[in-house]
């Protein structure tokens, strides 16, 4: 019987892909608003996996269209605001904050005492990892609230999206739901003529590399590894998110990491590798 890929080796590809995508929208926001950023990764990455998984939209039930509908209204949360989020304050804040979204899932979601401690390593890396001196904006710290439990809301209706939904179609459908809800946003700015984005095709361009990296690669990728582990360890499994972050900051912009940030990253791989054990034993013969 194929398997396929390991869940974990797909959410770890997933998470490298995003940050990578991350560095490109930083670079982004000084000639396009965090929302425009958005709406390209978004958009481009519905016009891919449209072009690739071709969805039918004919004779769909009203349990499908509510499911893509949410999960559409979920990642665009994660996307826009997010962005919104680090336009106020530091990276590493904000990525520790919207961790907490993911975080109160897997704390939930396990029904063993023991995972928690995993679930409380991985937190205790988060902290350290977003401890900055630069002064926090209020409202970027709830922005980074909000786009958490957009993150939360989207781990919890993924697997429900892939079962009503066959293979990806759900996923692109979800995509070009969202694409629609930031369109008069991004309609409004480039009319506002504020921006001059619409007409720089540099512009375009990042937005297309940011669609595959953000979006298009990553989400399919974590969609099928969320229908083959727990809620829970995807939780956990994402705890990478700020290491990553992280590391390649320190590859590709030179960022150089202390003391501090090396000891969060070991508390979150550690938690981690620790969740991905305790998976491995339950799903192991003779376990029930």
């Amino acid at each position: 019987m194929r398997r396929g890929f390991p869940p974990v080796l797909l959410v770890l590809t997933a998470t490298t892909s995003v940050q990578i995508g991350s560095s490109l929208a930083k670079g982004l926001f000084a000639v396009a608003p965090p929302q425009v950023a958005a709406w390209l990764r978004i958009l481009f990455a519905a016009v891919f996996l449209g072009i690739v998984f071709r969805p039918t939209l004919r004779d769909r039930s009203r349990e499908q269209w509510l499911s893509a509908a949410g999960y559409g209204v979920a990642l665009t949360g994660m996307s826009a605001i997010f962005y919104l989020s680090i336009q106020r304050i530091p990276v590493g804040m904000a990525v520790t904050f919207e961790f907490l979204g993911p975080l109160t899932v897997a704390a939930f979601g396990s029904k063993r005492r023991r995972d928690l401690i995993w679930v409380a390593f991985a937190a205790l890396g988060v902290i350290l990892l977003g401890i900055s001196p630069a002064p926090l904006e209020p409202v970027g710290v709830l922005l980074a609230l909000l786009a958490g439990a957009c993150w939360g809301v989207y781990i919890l209706l993924t697997p429900t999206l892939g079962a009503r939904w066959e293979g990806f179609s759900g996923l692109t459908v979800g995509f070009w739901i969202g694409a629609i809800l930031l369109l008069p946003v991004t309609l409004a700015t480039a009319i506002s003529g504020e921006y001059s984005w619409a007409l720089d095709p540099g512009v375009w361009g990042m937005g297309l590399a940011l669609g595959l990296l953000s979006s298009a690669v990553p989400f399919p990728l974590e969609m099928r590894a969320l229908q083959r582990m727990s809620r829970a360890t995807f939780g956990v499994l994402t705890s990478l998110e700020p290491a990553a972050a992280a590391l390649v900051a320190f590859l590709l912009l030179g960022e150089q990491l202390g003391v501090l940030e090396l000891t969060a990253m070991a508390l979150v791989i550690l938690a981690s590798v620790g969740s991905i054990r305790s998976s491995a034993k339950d799903k192991s013969p003779g376990s029930s």
